[in-house]
């Protein structure tokens, strides 16, 4: 039996409305859908960081509760995704646990359960995209670092590793070789003093992400950051040795070279020098125990030696301090600073990298700008311990 057109328009139109019913939500939620797709956690003695692996990086709200204490984070227009672990137990005096949820068809929670902390900060991180939450316990706030003590911890980080090689010379000279095997002499350099206690982020060829790498320093109570990286231009004639501490700018070269080193475009860096979440989270950042007045020094430091000690193989080529928003700085809680050692994008300065002597003497150059700073340090501190018990 044929049905009229009237009647079959109709018939089709209730199909879709009953399609609409079922299936537009779903539809709805798949489009521009965020997925969290892991949470972990690293802890130390009075600090504890939260990472959440995203699909992208994705708009958030934060806010406080009491009665219980918590903090929780909204992100928005995103899912959980099944497979992920939501309830994790961490018990470390900081956290409870942490948990996650889908709290309506758009927006996950992620709740902190709070134990006893000072304060938190929280940072997005891209390519792959992650969101970052820093928890400070009651004794979180770290006293100033005392040089003249027995031991000084000194964190070194060689950048990139394992599947990411980094730059890439023009007869291919891996920066993450150079950089660690800089690194391993720095260490051995540093540890014959043994006043200096020494930790690599990285000791062999493995990745190690960019969070973990200042986690590892916090949760060592490092006294010093030290991340080493060769830098690279799209200007092959480009050369130089610059050092950089954490801070937002508006300079374009910094901001290219920070945009590399994140692994994420010059666009995506210039924003971010823009987002006022960043912004807060870098002023409390610099101003926790004049961190960044002492990253200033130690960048100083560091750039006069190198300058020097490397004047004989390769000129005058000083680019001098800087300062930019690298992710691998991010939540120290300690003086850090990022050295750019030779551009192995120059012909010339890769050639001079591939060399063992010229890996030596930069080890060398940064290992004598940590002791320049830490003598220096130390003797302030001496003078100021002399003052107050004078009055």
């Amino acid at each position: 039996m044929f049905l009229n057109l009237e009647t079959y328009c109709k018939r089709i139109l209730q199909y879709i409305a009953v399609a609409l019913v079922f299936f537009a939500p779903s539809l709805l939620m798949a489009s521009g859908n965020v997925k969290v797709k892991d949470i972990s956690w690293r802890s130390g003695s009075d600090y504890t960081r939260v990472v959440i692996d995203l699909s992208e990086s994705v708009e958030f709200k934060k806010n406080r509760l009491t009665k219980p204490e918590r903090l929780y984070f909204d992100l928005l227009n995103s899912s959980v995704a099944k497979e992920i672990k939501t309830n994790l137990p961490v018990g470390d005096g900081i956290l409870k646990t942490v948990r996650a949820s889908q709290f309506n068809s758009t927006t996950v929670r992620v709740v902190l359960d709070l134990e006893e902390i000072s304060n938190f900060d929280t940072f997005m991180i891209d390519n792959p995209a992650r969101m970052v939450i820093d928890v400070y316990g009651k004794g979180g706030k770290t006293e100033r670092h005392d040089m003249t003590s027995a031991k000084r911890r000194i964190v070194i980080d060689p950048g990139h590793g394992g599947h990411d090689p980094g730059a890439i010379g023009p007869d291919g000279l891996h920066e993450k070789d150079v950089v660690l095997d800089i690194a391993l002499r720095v260490r051995k350099i540093l540890a014959a003093d043994p006043a200096n206690e020494v930790f690599m982020t990285r000791d062999s060829d493995v990745f190690i992400p960019l969070e973990e790498r200042t986690a590892i320093a916090n949760r060592k109570k490092a006294d010093l950051f030290v991340s080493i990286h060769a830098n690279a231009s799209p200007r092959r004639q480009t050369r130089g040795i610059e050092t950089y501490l954490l801070n937002w700018t508006d300079d374009e070269e910094a901001n290219r070279v920070a945009a590399r080193e994140n692994q994420i475009s010059l666009k995506q860096m210039k924003a971010m020098n823009r987002k006022m979440d960043i912004v807060d989270v870098i002023k409390s950042d610099l101003l926790r125990e004049n961190k960044r007045d002492e990253s200033i020094k130690l960048a100083n430091y560091i750039q006069r030696r190198m300058v020097s000690g490397l004047a004989d193989e390769r000129g005058e080529h000083d680019l001098g301090v800087k300062q930019a928003l690298f992710y691998v700085l991010f939540g120290a809680r300690m003086p850090s600073v990022l050295v750019e050692v030779s551009f192995i994008s120059n012909s010339e300065e890769e050639h001079l990298l591939s060399q063992d002597s010229y890996r030596t003497k930069i080890a060398k150059a940064i290992a004598e700008g940590l002791d320049t700073y830490i003598s220096s340090a130390a003797i302030i501190q001496k003078a100021e311990f002399r003052s107050t018990n004078s009055d």
